[in-house]
């Protein structure tokens, strides 16, 4: 009668030893390697003035130097999947790439128990779109970038900022997913879009901004304005599509336009940020926010 319970342990064993075994280091042997082979820690230097190299899961890292460190007591090899690595390059040497994202900084620091690799060192990453037409190249700037071995998600902090064409996001946070292609900012927020010809600079400020890089699409939350030009638009939230010029502003919505003295107030405003217009809505207006959700978002 024991026996199942027996089996779901041993298989509940082998998932979890399984999913330690991906956050798990490998260097490159055509390292140089010198220090402690036993219990650590070991310096790791290319040969020939190259880069030293190591792959995680599907993360590839290449730096000038590397340092594995056992925790105290342990020996390197018993230690696997709880062992500290340390990346460092002059300037900007140290590069991590999964996939279509490319990020670059002065050291990164990686941790084998928690899948976290932290980049520092005036950190910037740029992900490319898989197609031409599905948009622009995303850039990322932080203070901090943290990537998360166990899924294709980054987290960079303290004064992001993320350039995707003529869209500039601006915060405190941005967590950013590789397969959704979708990009969360909180901590003052801001979404501009650049002036061009036919039309003024527009921006968009509130509590959370949401990005949808592919399809150029945007999503903010909580106490909404829309600023452009000498019209002010306010309300509970927006949604952009920046390829339509169109702007619809849900809940509580009020317009005004400081040079004409048109205002307007609706459940649902809709801007046209080409025209500078703004009409009033019957009715609501559904934003479709399971476009703007991430991997891990519930």
């Amino acid at each position: 009668m024991k026996r199942p319970a027996l089996f779901l342990t041993a298989a509940l064993l082998t998932f979890a030893f399984a999913a330690q075994v991906d956050r798990v280091l490998r260097f490159d042997t055509a390292a140089m390697v010198q220090g402690n082979l036993r219990n650590g820690p070991i310096n790791y230097t290319g040969k020939n003035g190259g880069p030293v190299k190591a792959s995680v899961n599907n993360i590839n890292i290449s730096a000038t130097s590397a340092v594995l460190t056992a925790p105290a007591g342990t020996t390197l090899a018993e230690s696997e999947g709880k062992r500290t690595a340390t990346f460092s390059g002059g300037g900007t040497d140290v590069n991590v790439v999964r996939g279509r994202l490319t990020a670059k900084g002065g050291q990164l620091a990686y941790s084998e128990a928690t899948g976290q690799g932290v980049l520092t060192g005036t950190p910037s990453a740029v992900f490319v779109p898989e197609k031409k037409d599905d948009g622009d190249p995303v850039n990322i700037k932080a203070a901090q970038m943290s990537l998360d071995v166990d899924n294709n998600i980054s987290t960079s902090t303290g004064n992001v900022q993320l350039v995707s064409g003529t869209q500039t996001g601006k915060a405190d946070k941005l967590v950013f997913d590789e397969d959704k292609e979708v990009g969360v900012l909180t901590g003052s927020p801001s979404m501009s879009r650049a002036a061009t010809a036919k039309q003024k600079e527009l921006l968009i400020v509130g509590d959370e901004a949401r990005v949808a890089t592919k399809g150029k699409l945007l999503y903010v939350k909580g106490k909404v304005t829309l600023t452009q030009g000498s019209i002010v638009t306010k309300g509970d939230a927006v949604y952009y599509d920046d390829k339509k010029n169109t702007a619809y502003v849900v809940g509580n919505a009020v317009s005004v336009d400081s040079k004409s003295g048109q205002k307007l107030s609706a459940r649902v405003l809709l801007q046209r940020t080409d025209l500078a217009r703004v009409s009033q809505l019957s009715g609501n207006y559904q934003i479709p926010v399971q476009n703007f959700k991430l991997s891990t978002d519930k």
